[in-house]
């Protein structure tokens, strides 16, 4: 038997160092050749991992959240064979006998022995975040830790996670790490000897609460802090807010899938306003752009790359409509839909998620009253949809019943002025509260 290193593959695109959002295996699992063995996100997708080889896990290349550059190891193996790798306790050399003193004999070892030698030869080199095999063996059954009230199980951000996923209150999980710190294996061995999580007794709704609970912010998440961070640290943002009647153009929708939907699908308000910031963005090209500040180079785009906020299970991610100014009503929905299925089940390729030149965002009926959305770095603006509202208004000396929506629009200020930046609102307004122009060339 012997021991096969994993390394983290080069993916191209540059891509120096990834982050392991998920690992798919665990130390003693059996591996299939091809099998994913981790996931891991680079500045733009989410990539499966798979092995090259069959084997047994000995230890995993760092905790989930860890970084690691191409070229570093990502899990060790136990292969029949001899491996790519030659490792030996605590991972130092061998020591050279004495000069004339034969080598001492070294005894049988059943194949588990030699697999627990390997994963502690194996465990020094991975880093912090390596995981030896446990026994397969389930304890026998453990009374519940007890704790004094309030007092806070000491364990890791990981196993706090890890519990919270389970279901599993630590309170009642034995700790055998220093000074009691609970690890996954006091975990494993609390699932394995109970069989399930403890019930908590009912809790009054004005009962005192205590505990906390640390989110490592990782993987999808942590590139959103820092992609938000960037983008408020390198763009001085202002913000236009404009109110729009959208009573008209949601008479014609209603029409439109009265008489389309069966054969071409349902439209929601999405497709037109795309469709009327497409026709805005003609008239006001400097929107349409990405800023690179290193050199001072606006750079203005022909096509409409629009750019479409979704919120998925993980975080929000920006999916990419190419061409929008290319599609009619229900190629758009139909692409937009596709694209946001995508994304929610991290599915999305990674040319799909690249390339923006505008970015649109709705949180439909969640919208709000008004919202500051956040420039995606580096394009220049950001349209933001708020909730549509329906109220009383004036018209011709007649109380009517009218529907609302606010847009809510973010602009660079060091490329785009104020006048600019109201007159390209009001060119959407204009769109949308006299639909008819949608269609006109």
């Amino acid at each position: 038997m012997g021991v096969y290193a994993i390394r983290m593959p080069d993916i191209g695109e540059g891509i120096a160092e990834v982050e392991v959002v998920a690992w798919r295996v665990a130390p003693g699992d059996a591996v299939k050749e091809d099998q994913t063995v981790a996931d891991v996100m680079t500045d733009k997708a989410t990539v499966e991992i798979p092995s090259p080889v069959a084997g047994i896990v000995l230890a995993l290349g760092g905790a989930k959240g860890a970084t690691l550059a191409v070229g570093a190891e990502l899990i060790r193996l136990e292969v029949v064979g001899e491996g790519n790798l030659t490792t030996v306790p605590s991972g130092m050399p061998p020591a050279a006998p004495s000069a004339g003193m034969p080598p001492a004999p070294v005894a049988a070892r059943t194949p588990v022995e030699a697999r627990e030698e390997a994963v502690e030869a194996a465990a020094p080199v991975m880093g912090v975040g390596a995981i030896p095999v446990t026994s397969s063996v389930a304890p026998a059954a453990l009374p519940p830790a007890m704790r004094a009230p309030g007092e806070r199980p000491l364990a890791s951000p990981a196993v706090r996670q890890r519990a919270w996923d389970l279901g599993v209150e630590l309170r009642f999980v034995h700790g055998s790490g220093p000074a009691g710190r609970i690890t996954h294996n006091d975990l494993d061995a609390y699932i394995a000897s109970r069989g399930r999580a403890p019930v908590a007794a009912p809790v009054s709704a004005y009962a005192r609460r205590a505990g906390e609970l640390e989110v490592p912010v990782i993987g999808l998440r942590r590139k959103i802090a820092q992609r938000m961070q960037e983008s408020k640290r390198r763009i001085p943002h202002f913000s236009y807010v404009e109110e729009v009647d959208v009573t008209q153009i949601e008479a014609l929708r209603r029409v439109l899938n009265e008489r389309h939907a069966t054969e071409r699908g349902k439209l929601t308000l999405l497709p037109l306003l795309v469709r009327a910031l497409v026709l805005a963005l003609r008239e006001f090209p400097q929107m349409n752009a990405r800023f690179d500040d290193d050199n001072g180079v606006v750079t203005r785009h022909a096509p409409v790359h629009l750019g479409v906020a979704t919120q998925t299970p993980n975080g929000l991610m920006v999916p990419v409509l190419r061409h929008a100014e290319a599609m009619d009503l229900w190629q758009c929905a139909r692409d937009i839909a596709r694209l946001a299925d995508a994304a929610r089940s991290a599915k999305a390729a990674r040319e799909e998620l690249t390339g923006s030149t505008f970015t649109l965002s709705s949180l439909g009926a969640l919208g709000g009253i008004v919202t500051t959305p956040v420039i995606n770095h580096p394009e220049v603006a950001i349209l933001g949809v708020n909730r549509i509202v329906e109220r009383p208004v004036f018209r011709d000396g007649h109380v009517v019943a009218r529907q609302f929506m606010n847009l809510s629009a973010s602009f660079d200020h060091r490329v785009v002025d104020g006048m600019d930046a109201a007159q390209f609102i009001q060119a959407i307004r204009a769109a949308l509260e006299t639909p008819a122009l949608l269609f006109l060339d």
